[in-house]
């Protein structure tokens, strides 16, 4: 398992090489997807952080907390965003899987991911008995996420 902050990190710097735009929400995403996504595949969490069932989708609240004073749910992160001390070594087992899940949903924006993961079981599972614009900050269940995922590998 790794940080959640070394995997922020990383998103940021890699979508930086890309020259890609990067906003807090897709960051969340992207954070999320590469969690879940590791679920499915290994049967273990990436990150040693839980998502919570945010009106905007699945988020960090590390993260969220990170950018909180600097930075608005649209605002762009860029590489000056990346923490000093980010050492890639810390993920260098997962980077592959990181990669992979940045190549698949690298391409759309934030409020693409957030459609997306407004549509899938484990946010609407997480977010049941609240209203659409109601705050929620339920944890999305990590047994469900990984399922969900495992299926749609099928």
């Amino acid at each position: 398992m790794i940080n959640i902050k070394d995997l922020c990190d990383y998103i940021i710097v890699k979508t930086a090489e890309a020259g890609a735009e990067l906003s807090n929400l897709k960051m969340q995403k992207l954070a999320y997807y590469a969690d879940a996504w590791h679920l499915a595949f290994y049967d273990e969490k990436l990150v040693d952080e839980n998502f919570q069932a945010w009106i905007h989708g699945p988020v960090s609240r590390q993260i969220y907390d990170r950018f909180l004073s600097t930075k608005s749910l649209y605002s762009e992160i860029t590489i000056s965003d990346c923490s000093p001390d980010f050492d890639e070594s810390r993920i260098a087992s997962k980077k592959a899987h990181i990669d992979s899940v940045l190549e698949a949903y690298g391409k759309f924006t934030g409020a693409q991911l957030e459609e997306m993961t407004h549509r899938e079981e484990p946010w609407v599972k997480a977010r049941e008995g609240y209203r659409s614009t109601q705050r929620c900050e339920a944890q999305l269940d990590n047994d469900v996420i990984r399922d969900y995922y495992k299926k749609r590998l099928a």
